[in-house]
């Protein structure tokens, strides 16, 4: 294939944003629709968080209701994407020798069919969700991230979902929606400018960024998808920012992208 797809972390934020119609899912949709149609999507979610690193193989991939708490509207939602177990294959070979499981029983995750559902609400494109380890460092992922990063001259979509600020102890929930917490803008900001400049080792540690960024990642799971992202990124690319805003006042819904929509 010779247009390299781009590889893009979404804030994905709230499960209700599946059957919203808000500003968040709108510019979902328009990304995909400025996209060159990939022919599979390698998801990392932060909701596929577990003690090793494993690949679906199924088929058929199970829509997965990981939440609890939400309208049954919710749970009625169903995104029958095929799986691609070329691709899982694939994605084995290329983290070799890394021990990675095909597996079998996992499925899609809200982190990835709540906004794949709107980037592609056909739901007619091959998925195929690695798991993040979670007993692994932040620079453990960033490499795994750039040894996935030829997917991308194969046709394949690489989405990083999750969010850069995910503090939910301080989330307003409910109708009433806060201004964003200062500490949040400011460790977004920060990290945004980090990303432009390609000073991506201080985001692999982050931990060394000071409070800001502990109190936006108090667990690195909705923080880690971004890094696999980033570490995609080849010289000379563009990082842009085609998401922004900030849910709640703590769960910020910025989205990452590496490289050139395809048809824009």
């Amino acid at each position: 294939m010779s247009k390299m797809l781009p590889a893009i972390f979404l804030g994905h934020g709230n499960p209700m944003n599946a059957l919203q119609n808000n500003t968040y899912t709108r510019a979902w949709s328009r990304i995909g629709q400025a996209l060159y149609r990939p022919r599979a999507i390698l998801s990392i979610s932060a909701h596929w968080f577990v003690p090793e690193t494993g690949v679906t193989i199924a088929t058929s991939p199970r829509t997965i209701h990981d939440f609890g708490g939400f309208p049954q509207e919710l749970f009625q939602v169903q995104y029958p994407a095929p799986g691609d177990p070329m691709l899982a294959r694939k994605v084995q070979q290329l983290l070799a020798p890394l021990e990675v499981s095909l597996d079998n029983s996992w499925g899609l995750d809200h982190g990835t069919w709540s906004v794949l559902k709107h980037l592609y609400p056909r739901a007619d494109i091959p998925v195929v969700q690695l798991s993040i380890d979670e007993s692994k460092p932040a620079s453990f992922h960033f490499e795994i991230g750039k040894r996935l990063a030829p997917l991308r001259e194969d046709g394949v979509l690489i989405l990083g979902s999750g969010n850069l600020v995910h503090n939910l102890r301080t989330y307003a929930w409910g109708h009433h929606m806060p201004d964003p917490y200062d500490w949040a803008i400011r460790f977004e900001t920060s990290a945004k400018e980090m990303m432009l400049a390609g000073e991506f080792r201080q985001l692999i540690h982050y931990e060394t960024l000071g409070p800001e960024a502990l109190l936006s990642i108090p667990t690195p799971d909705h923080y880690l998808p971004m890094l696999y992202v980033l570490a995609t990124r080849q010289q000379g690319e563009r990082i842009t920012f085609p998401v922004e805003g900030v849910d709640g006042g703590s769960i910020s819904m910025l989205a990452v992208q590496v490289g050139q929509s395809s048809l824009l």
